[in-house]
């Protein structure tokens, strides 16, 4: 919550890189200039040829804030512009009610909303801005492995 937003919009591209999204390619994420992005924060390539993209709108909002309904209606206009069929919506807070239905009744646009919780778990999930202190194993006898009939 201390950095700056361009910290936040490039923390976000860098959690989807981490989790699969992007194609091989060094830049299959990108962060959108923070001036006239039209609404777009980022952009992942799913495909080397770049058929299709993910476009990303990433808030970071107080914890206690809640994006709501019209911050949604706002990005997919800008989704609508650009001609993209996929959207994140990703913030540090949380989704309003009306938020939330208003993406669930999208058919033109797949609008994907991650909240502040689930952003904190996906990070944790996939080792962006954490690293592993510790690493424990335990093992356990393999009753197959002795099993005479096998």
């Amino acid at each position: 919550m201390q950095q700056p937003p361009a910290f936040f919009e490039r923390l976000v591209v860098q959690l989807l890189l981490a989790m699969g999204y992007g194609d091989s390619l060094d830049d299959s994420g990108s962060v959108t200039p923070l001036s006239n992005d039209g609404g777009i924060d980022g952009v992942i390539r799913e495909d080397k040829l770049g058929f299709d993209n993910i476009y990303i709108q990433a808030k970071r909002w107080d914890l206690n804030a809640s994006v709501g309904r019209p911050d949604l209606q706002a990005f997919v206009g800008a989704l609508t512009g650009t001609g993209a069929t996929k959207g994140l919506f990703i913030t540090t807070a949380r989704f309003s009610k009306g938020a939330l239905e208003y993406a669930g009744m999208q058919h033109a646009v797949k609008l994907v909303l991650v909240d502040g919780d689930q952003l904190a778990r996906l990070m944790i999930a996939h080792n962006v801005g954490v690293s592993v202190r510790h690493t424990y194993e335990i093992k356990g006898i393999d009753r197959d492995y002795f099993d005479i009939d096998s």
